[in-house]
């Protein structure tokens, strides 16, 4: 397989979409960082629109060392309406320009506070995408040394394919949403397409956005009644455990993108890392995850 980042085996991202929400001091930020990758986990997921860069790179200068052990993955392409330079003025909208791109980048690199990404990302698929202006923007990006590879986030495979393509560059990820509440990357062929270029999924979204833990949700009852067996028969403590083993066990190697700013709910995952599920033992999960057998 082709690796996302520096380390072939990791297979957790770290997650910054929510950490305004968190409300963390710059001090605590670090201190989570530094918890982060003290257990292993090198890769952090950001994005422009995600608002957070800012913060992340002033808790990451109080320890200038950590810059040269993780890899910073960001993304570019969505222009929210707001108040700077790179926002909409009037609607929300994708924007895959080589302009924005660069600009994008630009922006990323000034707020993590770092002359480089690992990986770049767009966003969102473009209706307007002109897949020449980007092959363009990722050379520029890629001479420069500003970026050191490139992937997208929720492009179908066709999209996928479009953009491959034209680049110079090989796309190296898509970011796909997967989890027992939202299967369809296992019938649509974005995990095949993975599968067949080499190239690792990130996997967002791996828990529903936290409907794994609603005791009122449908699906979370079906999967709460019926695995309970499951999980002592594999020797886990907990349901996400095993949700994140049976992503895990996705002959893909997707790397999965965490949401939480607290490292006991990041541990869950930390003890998944090594576990493969049986061919029964999966498809036993995904029977509970859409209500019926195979057919």
């Amino acid at each position: 397989m082709s690796a996302n980042t520096t380390d072939e085996n990791a297979s957790i991202i770290a997650g910054f979409w929510r950490t305004n929400a968190w409300g963390y001091s710059t001090q605590a930020l670090n201190q989570f960082i530094e918890q982060l990758v003290d257990i292993g986990v090198k890769d952090f997921d950001h994005a422009y629109v995600y608002r957070s860069e800012a913060v992340f790179g002033q808790a990451l200068s109080l320890s200038p060392n950590l810059r040269e052990n993780i890899n910073i993955i960001t993304k570019c392409g969505i222009r929210g309406v707001g108040d700077n330079p790179l926002d909409a003025t009037s609607v929300n909208h994708y924007d895959s320009s080589k302009a924005t791109i660069l600009a994008s980048v630009d922006h990323s690199l000034k707020a993590l506070g770092t002359d480089y990404v690992d990986t770049l990302l767009l966003h969102r698929p473009d209706y307007l995408m002109d897949v020449d202006a980007v092959n363009d923007a990722f050379n520029t990006l890629k001479a420069q040394g500003k970026v050191k590879q490139f992937g997208v986030s929720n492009f179908n495979t066709a999209q996928f394919s479009l953009l491959q393509s034209t680049l110079d560059e090989p796309l190296i990820t898509n970011q796909i949403e997967l989890s027992p509440f939202e299967t369809s990357a296992l019938d649509n062929g974005l995990l095949d397409q993975c599968y067949q270029h080499r190239i690792r999924p990130m996997i967002w979204s791996c828990l529903g956005g936290g409907r794994l833990f609603d005791t009122t949700d449908a699906v979370t009852q079906r999967l709460t009644q019926g695995l309970s067996g499951l999980m002592e028969e594999v020797g886990v403590s907990s349901l996400a455990e095993l949700i994140y083993a049976w992503v895990l066990t996705l002959p893909s190697q997707p790397q999965i993108i965490t949401g939480s700013g607290k490292i006991e709910n990041i541990r869950p995952l930390v003890n998944a890392r090594d576990i493969r599920l049986t061919r029964e033992q999966w498809y036993q999960v995904w029977s509970a995850a859409v209500g019926h057998g195979v057919k």
